[in-house]
């Protein structure tokens, strides 16, 4: 005779795997989502108003000022209290502006900021309320590419609320940003391509988990730099904050904008700094990995010590926005529009077909040569550049005192005198026709020639 025995149903649950996968994904648990949609937008809102105490205080520090320091110990409650001053503005919308679009266009851009955060993994594997799973809300097979799309839906809140406000300078200011965000996505895109070769996959988990070893920053380094680059220009950061020129376009796009309106415009920004620093640590600084030393405690990756390490690489990203903005004036537009298309794209193409020979050789041959090689090629390829722009200097400044001399010695409206007495090249500037520029006092009604010393 056999005699079946229940068992009690064992609590402890039983080991998670130590890396996730997609299908750590699927078994969706709906109270689980809404919780990660939670911390997720509680992360980000708090991140947004310790980086607008942070950035004030450390630019106060930089430019030997105290910054706030009234409003709570150290300024603390500076960001709570311009979160309740801003709602309580008068919230102006000009008569002649598309009303519908005004308004949807900074919840627009507010919105797609937050959703592009959904794909970046925090940790491994936790428990929460005995149920194993991974620090991340969502994850595709196509997950890199879910925050490009949303940065380039982002760019249609500004350009709508640059044609809605009905304002010349906003509109101005719009379309400058639609085509700083062109030039910098693709840069950016092209930046990824060398980690998908490397990853052998678009999803963030596995990015995550093929950077167990190394890094991505060390062996994909020129790809690292042109991503710092894309990052700033994608979020209109200083030193390429062209689309809200405050000395040519009063604001930029948000000109016209004004109490919550404008905190959404605000709030979008920052969440945008704070998601593109949150892609560059897992695509390239090893994700929630811990940094070496501490990579060689056993227990480094495990539980919730991986959230440490991750908001420590994304503070330290975010810092150096800070301190660009505290070190770096702004670019002119060409200058900006150069960097892009003549520097950051033509050296992310070179890059990709010399790491896709490199992938393809190593895989191969399985020896250490095409890496030699390709550091040589790059560094040969580099010294062409430079010696290109070099000699294009040179060639500059040759032909420039034959073009002066050409000249009748009076420089024009759009000339500079001190540039155009040296024979250098001048940048363009809008004609300095205004009467006071020509030495007439419009006030007594007398005109003298301007003497300039020379």
């Amino acid at each position: 005779m056999t005699v079946q025995i229940a068992l009690p149903h064992v609590l402890a649950a039983p080991a998670p795997p130590y890396e996730p996968t997609l299908l750590d994904f699927y078994p969706l648990i709906w109270w689980m989502v809404l919780l990660k949609v939670a911390a997720v937008f509680i992360f980000l809102l708090l991140t947004t108003m310790f980086m607008i105490w942070a950035e004030r205080r450390a630019i106060g520090r930089m430019q030997n000022r105290p910054g706030p320091n009234r409003a709570g110990p150290y300024g603390l409650l500076q960001p709570i209290a311009d979160a309740l001053k801003l709602p309580l503005k008068e919230d102006i919308i000009p008569t002649t502006a598309d009303k519908l679009v005004f308004v949807v266009a900074p919840i627009l851009s507010a919105a797609v900021a937050f959703v592009g955060f959904s794909i970046i993994p925090v940790g491994g594997n936790v428990s929460i309320f005995h149920h194993y799973t991974p620090l991340q809300l969502a994850d595709l097979p196509v997950a890199v590419l879910l925050v490009l799309a949303m940065s380039s839906i982002g760019v249609y809140g500004i350009v709508l609320a640059g044609w809605a406000s009905g304002s010349p300078y906003s509109l101005l200011g719009s379309l400058r940003s639609a085509a700083q965000v062109i030039s910098y996505e693709i840069a950016m895109g092209l930046a990824f391509v060398a980690v998908f070769l490397y990853a052998g996959s678009l999803s963030t988990t596995a990015i995550v988990t093929a950077q167990q070893h190394v890094w991505y920053c060390g062996p994909l380094i020129v790809s690292f730099v042109i991503y710092l680059f894309t990052m700033v220009g994608e979020t209109n950061r200083l030193p390429f904050d062209l689309p809200e020129g405050e000395g040519e376009l009063v604001a930029g796009y948000h000109t016209e904008y004004s109490s919550m309106k404008f905190a959404m415009f605000y709030l979008a920004e920052y969440v945008n700094m704070t998601t593109v620093a949150a892609l560059a640590t897992t695509l390239f600084l090893g994700g929630w990995r811990a940094p070496w030393p501490l990579s060689l405690w056993a227990g480094a990756n495990q539980n919730w010590w991986p959230v440490l390490w991750f908001v420590i690489k994304v503070f330290i990203l975010l810092f150096c926005y800070i301190w660009l903005r505290g070190t770096l004036p702004r670019v002119r537009y060409d200058q900006l529009m150069a960097i892009g298309w003549k520097i950051l794209i033509p050296v992310s193409i070179v890059w990709i077909l010399l790491t896709a020979t490199v992938r393809a050789w190593r895989q191969d041959t399985h020896n250490t040569i095409p890496y030699i090689v390709g550091g040589v090629v790059l560094v040969i390829i580099i010294v062409l550049a430079s010696v290109w722009e070099t000699a294009a200097q040179e060639r500059a400044a040759r032909y420039a005192p034959a073009a002066a001399a050409a000249d009748d010695g009076e420089p024009g409206p759009g000339t500079s005198t001190a540039l155009s007495t040296t024979g250098a090249t001048s940048f363009p500037v809008p004609p300095l026709d205004l009467p006071h520029y020509h030495g007439i006092d419009l006030d007594r009604e007398t005109s003298t020639r301007e003497v300039t010393g020379a």
